[in-house]
């Protein structure tokens, strides 16, 4: 059923009210990463679970709840790489060991790199604030407010007609998006960033990528402002052409800024050859800024792909341009909070591993998972998000 609608406040002048800085805490560990952004009232976590050797699902999950219970925090998105086999038995443990019967992840068919049956979990959390559950057709999310907005997180968001034409069920997969942002008193324009997992991505993406356009074309958008995203391959449990999800921020504070586009210092905007999204986003939130960098790959500045078969060059120059629009907002690696490196090919992944332990990279929390990405000629794709106290 729907949510109750929010109170939307006027945007009229205001006093700024004085935020504190955020602390930000960064823990890396075996098989686990954490950074915790402390701010007043509300508290953020962002966790990456990757399997240690040997580790049967239910156990990674029981380390996670372990970390969210200490700190009294509830999720408010999960994404889940791994096989779909092992859905049904990791989703249950989920909402049993977190006591969350809700919980609605997103589960991604993208394969390890190793032989685990789950590459990684991303968890989003949050403590401190009242965590409503939403319901509007296929659209399931979370909606909660911090010192300086309001935010909501769509998951495992997709279509009801599995059998409609893939085109079909992205524009049905969108309209929910939309349906689901109107029940808690938001708009398209609030979105900040979005993923898209598309089954068999190569062989109607540029369908998918008509259907968007024609979206945002008829949607309320921010002027000259398009959401970061990700859009690269993956099965799911349902059986549908895609699964997707979102998070829309609207400020009900002046201090803060929501969904300024980053351009990319190397790199042409996506619209300029037919893909509606932006390079990077930043957020202006409670005592700090989050940096949220686009699905990146190798792509010349005129928007060709570079390094054609050649993984070590196309891995390099990825990571080039990821560290060039990071160093363009006072940023590095350092402040990422959460990272996902694609490989078309499982055996690549080394090669990845390599550059980031010659770049003295090892504690960056990424998630290695195989898919196909939206190219066949692509072989390496990284999306992350990076956090820094405001000054």
């Amino acid at each position: 059923m729907p949510a109750e609608t929010l109170p939307h406040r006027p945007g009229k002048e205001r006093t700024p009210t004085a935020i504190p800085r955020a602390h930000i805490h960064r823990e890396r560990g075996d098989g686990l990463s954490l950074t915790r952004i402390e701010t007043t009232p509300v508290s953020e976590f962002h966790l990456t679970v990757a399997p240690r050797r040997g580790e049967a699902p239910a156990s990674m999950v029981r380390r996670l709840a372990a970390v969210l219970n200490e700190h009294e925090a509830t999720v408010v998105q999960a994404i889940v790489f791994g096989s779909v086999r092992a859905h049904s038995q990791t989703v249950a443990a989920l909402r049993q060991a977190l006591d969350d019967p809700e919980l609605a992840a997103t589960w991604v068919e993208g394969a390890a790199c190793g032989d685990h049956p789950i590459a990684g979990l991303q968890i989003h959390a949050v403590s401190g604030a009242n965590v409503r559950a939403i319901n509007f057709g296929t659209a399931r999310g979370r909606v909660w407010t911090d010192a300086v907005a309001t935010h909501c997180a769509f998951g495992n968001l997709g279509p009801a007609r599995i059998t409609a034409s893939p085109a079909e069920q992205a524009r049905e997969t969108f309209e929910n998006l939309q349906g689901g942002l109107i029940g808690v008193g938001m708009t398209m324009k609030d979105v900040a960033r979005t993923w898209f997992f598309l089954d068999d991505i190569l062989s109607w993406y540029g369908e998918f990528n008509r259907v968007r356009n024609d979206f945002f074309a008829r949607s309320e958008l921010r002027p000259g402002s398009v959401p970061a995203s990700t859009g690269v391959s993956g099965l799911n449990p349902a059986g549908a052409a895609l699964t997707a999800a979102a998070w829309a921020v609207r400020a009900h504070e002046p201090t803060a800024r929501i969904v300024e586009v980053v351009p990319s210092p190397r790199q042409c905007p996506a619209p300029a050859y037919g893909s509606a999204f932006s390079r990077a986003v930043e957020l202006n939130l409670a005592g700090y800024r989050q940096v949220l960098v686009s699905g990146t790959a190798s792509i010349e500045p005129g928007g060709r792909t570079a390094h054609v078969a050649d993984v070590r060059a196309q891995i390099a120059l990825t990571l080039q341009v990821v560290e060039a629009l990071l160093a363009s907002r006072g940023m590095t690696f350092a402040d990422v909070s959460r990272a996902t490196a694609y490989f078309k090919l499982p055996g690549d992944a080394p090669v990845f591993d390599e550059w980031i332990a010659r770049h003295e990279l090892s504690a960056l929390p990424a998630v290695r998972t195989v898919c196909d990405i939206c190219r066949a000629d692509l072989l390496f794709e990284i999306e992350l998000d990076a956090v820094q106290s405001a000054v």
